[in-house]
């Protein structure tokens, strides 16, 4: 059983809980948590994650983790506009937080539509 923060995965039943509550992952989701959580505090690459989640060393769609992960921040409750759980180190990877960001690191990118 691997726990940080609320979040508890069991890697060898293939469950999670988030807060007590059983949240329910497809596969590829878990597994995508089950690489993140199990190197907490430490970035992993998206090289890294092609390779152990989909076992491939090229990008089947530069969107692949991208849209895996937004399926599991939003089962695990975790916003994606301000993320507690797993955070983006933009151009590095992916990170599973040790404990919730506070301060402005925390705070989203501002972003401003293109205007005419």
């Amino acid at each position: 059983m691997v726990t940080v923060q609320d979040v508890a995965v069991d890697l060898e039943a293939r469950r999670c809980w988030r807060g007590g509550v059983e949240v329910r992952l497809a596969r590829k989701e878990f597994d995508l948590l089950a690489a993140l959580i199990q190197r907490a505090g430490r970035i992993v690459s998206r090289a890294e994650l092609m390779s152990e989640v989909w076992q491939t060393t090229f990008w089947t769609s530069s969107k692949t983790i991208d849209v895996h992960l937004g399926w599991l921040r939003r089962k695990l409750g975790d916003d994606p506009r301000r993320p507690q759980l797993i955070t983006t180190v933009r151009g590095r990877g992916l990170r599973f937080e040790l404990a919730a960001p506070v301060g402005d690191d925390a705070a989203p990118s501002a972003s401003v539509a293109g205007h005419a």
